[in-house]
């Protein structure tokens, strides 16, 4: 296992299509891809979680939806400093069974066969929101400025507008702290660090459960 790199745990879900129905074509994505969000979201937020992500692919004959959740973090709120807790085994398996039964009481997902994946976002999803960088506190973080390099160094506050990266000294610049407001960032991603220490609800194992109407 990768430290410092979240396991995501995930739950799949079949369902069998009705007799009669084509092939899922990569054009219906969209549409459905619409339709999930607004059918699970009020589940999702009853247990503190928010949608990150949806995609509808083709498989085969099904649907593989992938769903990608996360604890809500408020924009607008004061400066975050701590970090936050990464969801457990037990959150993304609570989150799954809310998402099962939102779509099962839906008509988001039609009656075509798909599998449905419940997961967190990896290291390897960009920040692209004030509320990413907020969940990523005390995370090693490289940023692509608008203008100038890249740089890594480590992500100590987050607030509405802007964050504070801590950027450690190397052979010929001494350490130093760089304020950056998001919209002087084009990019930044979290990088993996082998040494550092994962806590034990971030260490969840996959988790996988099979259904049929």
């Amino acid at each position: 296992m990768r430290h410092g790199a979240r396991m995501r745990p995930s739950c799949l879900a079949d369902r069998v299509a009705a007799q009669g129905r084509e092939n899922f074509r990569e054009d219906e994505s969209v549409s459905v891809k619409d339709q999930i969000r607004p059918a699970v979201e009020g589940s999702l937020g009853a247990l503190g979680l928010l949608v990150e992500d949806v995609a509808v692919t083709p498989a085969g004959r099904r649907r593989l939806v992938r769903i990608w959740i996360d604890r809500v973090v408020d924009d607008s709120g004061p400066d975050t400093t701590t970090p936050t807790e990464p969801l457990s085994l037990d959150e993304v398996a609570d989150a799954t069974r809310a998402v099962s039964a939102a779509l099962d009481e839906s008509d988001a997902m039609g009656e075509q066969p798909y599998t449905l994946e419940v997961t967190s976002p990896g290291v390897d999803r960009p920040l692209t929101a004030p509320h990413h960088f907020r969940r990523n506190i005390g995370r090693l973080v490289t940023l692509t400025p608008t203008e100038g390099e890249a740089v890594t160094g480590r992500l100590v506050r987050a607030g509405a507008d802007g964050l504070t990266l801590e950027v450690p000294a190397s052979a010929k610049v001494p350490g130093r702290t760089e304020e950056l407001a998001y919209a002087a960032v084009s990019r930044a991603m979290v990088q993996v660090e082998f040494s550092r220490p994962t806590t034990d609800s971030g260490a969840a194992a996959d988790a996988a459960t099979d259904r049929e109407p």
